[in-house]
């Protein structure tokens, strides 16, 4: 596979987002073996003083990652930057992330880290540098037909990443290289060792990023003040009381601290109310769900609706859904009930292995 997008012996300058994982640096060694003139960068996310993370951390981008960036980038031979955006993490991924959980849904951080970050500020910056491309360290692939740029799944469908970048346009996706997205994981830990990177066998990172404890109620804790409410039954009898809409998402069972003969879930979170909605397993499925501030990759919505595999969850399979253009919004109607249909949560469309757009969960219709 050529991570070229040209014949040319020298394709272009691009700017590669190294995280400091194998990923990213393998990235950036194919793109500098298939001949282009590579520059690493490393965006700092947050200051050591940061009150809302821990300043000995392990998490992605660390001061350890930092220097895995700068020794892969001695060991290829291309410059390495550091790169402080820290004020803009704060704003469209840090507060986002609060909000979101404020107003009863659950966000998807990686995601707003990549529109925002990845393939917005640092685009933006590509541009100042010179640099003709971006490249992220994503399983994903960038072809182009003659309807134009397209966006599919990586070839390692354990490790796709597709369903985060589903909010990439056409101008971004002519100026985007996802070269590992070429390869199954195992194959990119020997390119590694083959390119004599220290880091071929470091553990990939798990966590969101500022939250390394993976207790995301914890990190709320220091940067909102829940309010207390009621837990209610589909019929609206009170069940008991909660601590705070934040601390809960559809779908949830544990944690409730309801003694009741059957298992209960939250199946709805009513911010207005400060209600978390408990229900049954069969309470929790649902056929037909509205989409919000939709993206079509290709630019334009079909013409009508149109038969796709959707994805409502990162680490979920896709389930076939007719999809309708609604606007900005869509309708997704699946052909068998989806569980836990959670608001914020990103809902992906396909036609095979095509990315052809996604949004965020509203709610529920009917």
């Amino acid at each position: 596979m050529s991570t070229s997008r040209s014949d040319t012996p020298n394709p272009g300058r691009v700017v590669v987002a190294m995280s400091g994982g194998v990923d990213s640096s393998v990235a950036a060694y194919l793109l500098d073996r298939g001949g282009y003139d590579v520059i690493g960068v490393t965006m700092r996310l947050w200051a050591s003083d940061d009150e809302a993370i821990s300043p000995d951390h392990q998490g992605c981008c660390s001061i350890e990652d930092i220097e895995d960036a700068r020794r892969v980038c001695q060991t290829i031979g291309v410059p390495h930057y550091v790169m402080n955006v820290q004020d803009e993490f704060k704003s469209h991924v840090m507060d986002y992330f609060v909000a979101e959980y404020k107003r009863g849904r659950t966000p998807h951080p990686c995601i707003a880290c990549n529109d925002r970050i990845k393939f917005d500020f640092l685009m933006k910056r590509a541009t100042a540098l010179d640099a003709d491309f971006v490249a992220t360290g994503h399983y994903g692939r960038v072809s182009c037909d003659e309807s134009g740029w397209t966006l599919h799944k990586g070839i390692d469908e354990s490790k796709d990443q597709s369903y985060v970048l589903f909010g990439l346009g056409q101008e971004q996706l002519r100026r985007v290289l996802l070269p590992v997205g070429h390869y199954s994981k195992a194959d990119i830990r020997k390119l590694a060792v083959e390119g004599g990177l220290h880091l071929a066998d470091k553990a990939d990172s798990q966590e969101i990023c500022f939250v390394p404890t993976g207790d995301y109620r914890q990190f709320l804790r220091k940067q909102t003040k829940p309010q207390p409410g009621e837990f209610v039954d589909t019929a609206g009898n009170v069940l008991g009381q909660h601590p705070g809409i934040e601390f809960f998402t559809v779908g949830q069972r544990r944690g409730l601290g309801i003694q009741k003969s059957e298992t209960l879930f939250v199946t709805r979170i009513e911010p207005d109310t400060l209600r978390v909605v408990l229900g049954t397993a069969e309470d929790l499925l649902q056929s037909v769900v509205r989409v919000g501030k939709v993206n079509y990759v290709g630019g334009n919505p079909p013409p009508g609706p149109v038969q796709v595999g959707a994805k409502i969850r990162y680490n979920g399979g896709q389930s076939d859904a007719v999809l309708e253009p609604d606007g900005d919004a869509a309708i997704l109607r699946f052909e068998s009930p989806q569980r836990a249909v959670t608001p914020g949560q990103a809902a992906v469309f396909f036609d095979g292995d095509r990315v052809l757009g996604g949004g965020y969960i509203e709610g529920i219709v009917g």
